[in-house]
């Protein structure tokens, strides 16, 4: 296996208790009949033919909808996450945030924004 795959597998192994509880509701095509991925890397080629990846928490790739779950590490990462999110942006990815608060605490509200946005999408 190459370094970003068995990083991929490293993170699927160590998922946080937020990311665990949103993976049960989104396997196996449970919203919506979308199929979404867990931990996947997303590689970018820029114009000078320089490729990047990024890691996503979930990854939906008909929408090209990445999921993210932010735990208390991402206060420290705010630049790295919004400048991540501009380049998805600009190369056509569409970005849920949610909060480890927000998964615990209110998933019938971020099943509810991300059953919304599919339902738009279509």
């Amino acid at each position: 296996m190459n370094l970003i795959t068995d990083l991929c597998h490293q993170l699927r192994n160590n998922q946080t208790p937020a990311e665990k509880r949103l993976w049960q509701e989104l396997r196996r095509r449970n919203i919506k009949g979308e199929k979404f991925l867990r931990q996947f890397p997303i590689f970018i080629t820029n114009g000078t033919g320089q490729q990047s990846f990024y890691i996503a928490d979930f990854y939906n790739a008909k929408l090209k909808l990445v999921v993210e779950v932010d735990g208390p590490i991402h206060l420290l990462k705010k630049e790295y996450d919004a400048n991540r999110d501009l380049v998805m942006r600009y190369w056509g990815f569409n970005i849920l945030r949610f909060t480890n608060d927000e998964v615990i605490n209110e998933l019938g509200k971020v099943l509810l924004v991300i059953d919304n946005y599919i339902t738009i999408s279509h």
